[in-house]
């Protein structure tokens, strides 16, 4: 099970509520990063099986892992991950998903290893340092509850949600939807049984992605109005039953994109 615990703000700090200057120096962004990019070149400083049963509460019961963020936060002084172990296990995932794409789409050896490149860099690396950053930036300038030095969002922390939030949406899209493109319902068709249900994925991947993001930012105790987080499910329930009505099919619409992309 997550250890769980309460969140006090002052259990780190010293009788005059602040870090001594050695803690100080010791909790910069600069010694975080380091003491992390130490941690990714030695996987047996990583806890990996600690990372398994985050990723298995990230569908069942997310709001425990979220818990475990307050945990680090009480003894380590920080709510961003100081384990790789996470994203060495995701990476892993996405690089396995990825190769299952190129063999169901027909892809050669150097397609499917341009299409592994483009995911990677592109959309996990590249779209997840904007995201993490835009959300960086709106939830310190305007959600907080009162604008201090002393609280702020990690941008690290930010990173993490993303990767939780990203998780649940790569399994769903990237690995079980494999299973119906070509196989059980071909949901790359123009049939209504098959952009239904491959629609239908699409709709719970990305609401796990939105749910898990609300999680993560609502578990913060000195950020106010997270509930905004939830408002884009009106918009997906929205393109969702527009989809259905007019046929669209986003996963036909992304293999062609995947195959256009390594041409």
């Amino acid at each position: 099970m997550l250890p769980t615990t309460s969140y006090s703000p002052l259990s780190q700090s010293g009788s005059n509520g602040s870090l001594g200057s050695r803690d100080a120096a010791r909790h910069t962004a600069g010694a975080k990063r380091y003491k992390y990019l130490r941690r990714l070149l030695h996987f047996k400083l990583m806890d990996f099986e600690f990372a398994i049963w985050q990723m298995l509460y990230l569908f069942t019961s997310p709001q425990r892992v979220y818990r475990n963020f307050h945990y680090r936060k009480q003894t380590k002084d920080q709510w961003a991950r100081d384990d790789p172990a996470f994203l060495v296990l995701l990476s892993i995932w996405l690089c396995v998903s990825t190769m299952g794409f190129g063999f169901v789409l027909d892809m050669g050896i150097l397609e499917t290893l341009k299409l592994l490149l483009w995911v990677v860099f592109i959309d996990c690396i590249g779209v997840g340092l904007l995201i993490s950053t835009l959300m960086w930036v709106v939830t310190n300038k305007y959600l907080m509850k009162h604008p201090s030095k002393d609280y702020d969002v990690e941008w690290g922390y930010a990173f993490d949600v993303h990767l939780n939030a990203f998780y649940p949406l790569l399994v769903i899209l990237h690995f079980l939807q494999l299973f119906f493109i070509n196989h059980i319902v071909v949901i790359n068709s123009d049939w209504f049984l098959g952009y239904f249900v491959g629609n239908t994925l699409w709709l719970t991947a990305i609401g796990y992605y939105l749910y898990i993001t609300f999680l993560g930012y609502s578990a913060l105790p000195f950020l106010k109005n997270t509930v905004v987080l939830l408002y884009p499910f009106a918009l997906l329930g929205l393109v969702y039953v527009l989809s259905l009505g007019l046929g669209w099919n986003f996963t036909k619409g992304l293999c062609w994109f995947y195959k256009y992309r390594v041409q």
